[in-house]
């Protein structure tokens, strides 16, 4: 089912629910959607559980707020919990991938009582939930591996490089850091790329130009614990988010799994989504078992 909600904030969520039984929220990164986790929401919907993503603020048929200062962290992590509170659901399982891990490592952390697993695809938890250092440091030290970053912080730039040829941008995106270069089809990309030709690129684009206001925003909550039980899913093809950024986060995660896919990329959900669904459900159920 697909819907739009409006949650206590005012904005508004486009919607994909299927199942019942235990929540399970789907919250996707960059460029994404809701649509990301088609293959998951049937599979975790056919094991009893009630699979819910949505669309994030500035993408899809979500609310697009014209201020960067709308997509600071603290904002995608209200509209997390406001989906919850409009859905009359008091506590639920949180998954994310990319910019949707970053959300959710901040959830479980800020509204613990409310989150009661978590599963990170690529995207490890180092103490820090902001997720990047400061635009000043990649400048100096990580430009090579953080230029995507750094060219996004002006305003109207990208989104210029976007407005002169969608298709290509988009494409260039997707296949430069997946595994396998077809693991979309034309149909499927097709979604993402009339989805953002009618959307524009501004919103998605919102949480990078806050970078610098996240860290500030976040900075009490620097070395805390997550105390859920807690899935962490590495892709070993990952140029970004390789796997051994996963290696000693039992640190800051007490309740840690930890578990590689193979023959992967950045897209971990869509490139592998028959082992992601397999991990994600044992995962679920051993969980739901444990006293």
């Amino acid at each position: 089912m697909e819907r739009t909600i409006q949650i206590v904030n005012g904005i508004e969520l486009a919607v994909t629910e299927e199942g019942a039984g235990d929540p399970v929220v789907l919250i996707h990164g960059f460029p994404e959607l809701a649509y990301s986790w088609r293959y998951q929401i049937p599979a975790l919907a056919g094991a009893g559980f009630r699979a819910i993503a949505y669309d994030q603020r500035g993408y899809g048929g979500s609310s697009k707020p014209e201020t960067v200062e709308a997509y600071g962290l603290t904002h995608l992590v209200a509209d997390a919990i406001g989906l919850l509170d409009t859905l009359g659901i008091e506590r639920a399982t949180f998954v994310g991938h990319d910019w949707g891990s970053i959300v959710v490592w901040t959830t479980a952390l800020m509204h613990p009582e409310r989150v009661e697993r978590v599963v990170s695809l690529n995207v490890p938890y180092r103490g820090w939930c902001a997720g990047f250092p400061t635009i000043e440091f990649m400048r100096e030290h990580l430009a090579d591996r953080f230029g995507y970053v750094l060219s996004f912080q002006d305003e109207g730039v990208a989104e210029a490089a976007f407005e002169s040829d969608p298709h290509a941008w988009l494409r260039s995106i997707f296949t430069g850091i997946a595994a396998d270069k077809d693991f979309m089809s034309q149909d499927e990309f097709a979604v993402y790329r009339d989805a953002f030709v009618a959307g524009g690129i501004f919103g998605p684009l919102g949480p990078y130009r806050n970078i610098d206001a996240n860290a500030a925003a976040t900075e009490h909550l620097a070395n805390a614990s997550i105390t859920q039980p807690t899935l962490m899913i590495t892709a070993d093809r990952d140029p970004i988010l390789p796997p051994s950024l996963a290696e000693g986060m039992e640190r800051w995660v007490a309740d840690l799994t930890v578990v590689g896919i193979e023959h992967s990329g950045h897209w971990t959900q869509q490139e592998q989504p028959d082992h992601v669904n397999a991990m994600l459900i044992d995962f679920l159920r051993e969980a739901a078992a444990t006293p």
